[in-house]
């Protein structure tokens, strides 16, 4: 079977297992370890069909100063395509620890120009609750795809970029960061980087939109988790410590048709390293 339906933002474990069969679905495990390491996650077990979409190596900018940059238009257009993407493909995205690294590849196709993407909601951990069918660790090779990325500058934004938005009053920054880190009471998990938050910015921590950090809340939930620091008609940019969990405030406010924001890519790592307050 060969059809392209159009997908939701998320869809669930018994829609995926539904539609495994469908040849123009491809299926990424984006797992990764969380913060400091910047090893490809070792998954023993995969959803059958899976590929593995490697973002620390192989879709980030490695030789940028941050980690989890952004990559080039070509370099994006030259991997998705090694994975088999094709313009009329369907792409859902899981991760092992149920909603986390997915979030950040479902932004980066849409940053890309590909929109027909979703995440598993609860990921790999509810794929085993429901007792679906698993395979080992392997590769699923496919045909070189035909997908050509075209990058939205609007997407993501950057140091400068940040600087100004900090003093705009159109725009709200809001750190996924735990409240902790947010407010500079715990200390950052990467070494010499200082405690704080950029200015002006307000804090809805990633996990206040997920049931257990496993699957997301209902649409009213999150709505209230975005009511509750004034979030009105503004620009929202979201951040986060190096621009993975942002991804999953994106993907929240999109689920509640919050469609006008952006994520800072290198996030707290980046801002707390080049400022000083």
């Amino acid at each position: 079977m060969a059809r392209t339906v159009t997908l939701e933002p998320i869809v669930s474990v018994e829609w995926l297992h539904n539609h495994l069969d469908n040849n123009n679905l491809l299926v990424f495990d984006a797992s990764m370890p969380k913060v400091t390491s910047n090893s490809s996650a070792s998954v023993v077990f995969q959803i059958p069909s899976a590929q593995f979409f490697d973002i620390k190596q192989v879709f980030s900018d490695v030789s940028a100063p941050f980690p989890n940059t952004v990559p080039s238009e070509e370099q994006f257009t030259k991997e998705v395509q090694n994975l088999g993407v094709n313009s009329n493909s369907m792409i859902v995205v899981y991760d092992d620890k149920g909603i986390y690294s997915s979030a950040r590849v479902w932004y980066l196709f849409k940053a890309f120009g590909f929109n027909n993407v979703a995440v598993l909601d609860g990921g790999l951990p509810q794929w085993k609750t429901a007792n679906y069918p698993l395979e080992a660790k392997q590769i699923n090779a496919r045909p070189k795809g035909n997908f050509i990325a075209k990058y939205n500058p609007k997407a993501f934004k950057f140091f400068n970029d940040i600087k100004a938005s900090s003093s705009n009053a159109e725009h709200l920054i809001i750190d996924a960061r735990s409240a902790n880190r947010f407010k500079g009471i715990s200390p950052e998990p990467r070494k010499g980087l200082r405690s704080g938050n950029i200015p002006n910015s307000v804090n809805i921590p990633y996990s206040e939109l997920l049931v257990n950090g496993h699957c997301f809340k209902s649409k009213k939930a999150i709505e209230k988790e975005f009511n509750a620091i004034n979030a009105k008609e503004q620009h929202l940019v979201f951040s986060c410590g190096s621009g993975i969990t942002a991804c999953i405030l994106a993907l929240g406010a999109e689920l509640i048709n919050k469609t006008d924001y952006s994520v800072y890519d290198g996030s707290w790592t980046e801002y707390g390293s080049l400022t000083t307050e």
